[in-house]
């Protein structure tokens, strides 16, 4: 286990519905991370703005998206994770890749689909949540509006030493400045509720249906304070999460231990 997991967050303006600029926008930003970090984290649908327009830019999972993740995770011998438009058995998926250096791939479909956008009309949402490892640390990563419901980010845990459970919940977003207040404070509440790191990485910038992101993006403790935050300019913000803090916040204030038992129907 490595006590500090060291996260690079790529908090940027997209050029609406261009999967081809994108990704040279997103590879300079990359390119310019100067330090050893563990993990890379991009904008929910990196490759064109929150669009409906899956029938136009779905890629294969194995398309040029996929390789430009995998190109990048292998070049700077990190995982990297973002989602983009993947059509699959002629379903379109709003999924996240989560890439690392080897090559090897995890993916998690957003569940919870953005009504006000007619999102669930479009994509089909996904069955499951994920915890992927990374250096001794268990991740969850979700999109955007699943932040909204605290049963599906709801972590489990059943003893001393959190098995089975996640150490970070990670959100990545197109999630609008006229709604900011319910992102930062849902993320803070995520984290208190679950004893667990919360990070959010949101876009900043104006998109193609004149919806303005402030970005916002935040990083919060297990007791809910404040790590980082920032909004509006384009910046990749780079943060360090503690292990061993996690730990010790876990076990003195075990809050844990009188949570109610719950399971999907």
């Amino acid at each position: 286990m490595e006590p500090v997991l060291r996260i690079a967050l790529i908090q940027t303006s997209l050029i609406w519905e261009d999967p081809s600029q994108n990704r040279m926008l997103i590879a300079e930003k990359i390119n310019a991370i100067n330090q050893a970090v563990d993990l890379i984290v991009l904008p929910e649908m990196f490759t064109t703005g929150f669009t409906m327009q899956a029938k136009k830019f779905a890629e294969e999972i194995s398309g040029e998206t996929f390789e430009f993740l995998k190109k990048w995770a292998k070049e700077k011998d990190s995982v990297i994770c973002g989602s983009f438009i993947v059509k699959e058995n002629e379903h379109y998926y709003n999924r996240l890749i989560w890439m690392e250096p080897s090559g090897a791939y995890s993916f998690y479909d957003k569940q919870h689909l953005f009504r006000l956008s007619n999102e669930h009309l479009t994509y089909t949402n996904g069955a499951q949540k994920i915890i992927v490892q990374l250096k001794g640390w268990n991740i969850c990563p979700m999109i955007c509006y699943d932040l909204r419901f605290p049963v599906w980010c709801r972590n489990s845990v059943g003893n001393e030493s959190y098995r089975g459970a996640y150490d970070v919940l990670l959100f990545v977003a197109n999630w609008p400045e006229r709604r900011a207040l319910a992102w930062k404070t849902l993320l803070q509440a995520r984290a208190i509720e679950n004893q667990s790191y919360v990070v959010g990485l949101n876009r900043v910038g104006m998109d193609g249906n004149a919806i303005y992101h402030s970005g916002d993006s935040s990083v919060f403790g297990a007791l809910g304070e404040t790590i980082c935050q920032e909004a509006h300019e384009e910046k990749t913000i780079l943060v360090e999460l503690n292990k061993e803090e996690l730990i010790k916040t876990r076990r003195t204030y075990a809050f844990w231990k009188d949570a109610d038992g719950f399971e999907f129907c």
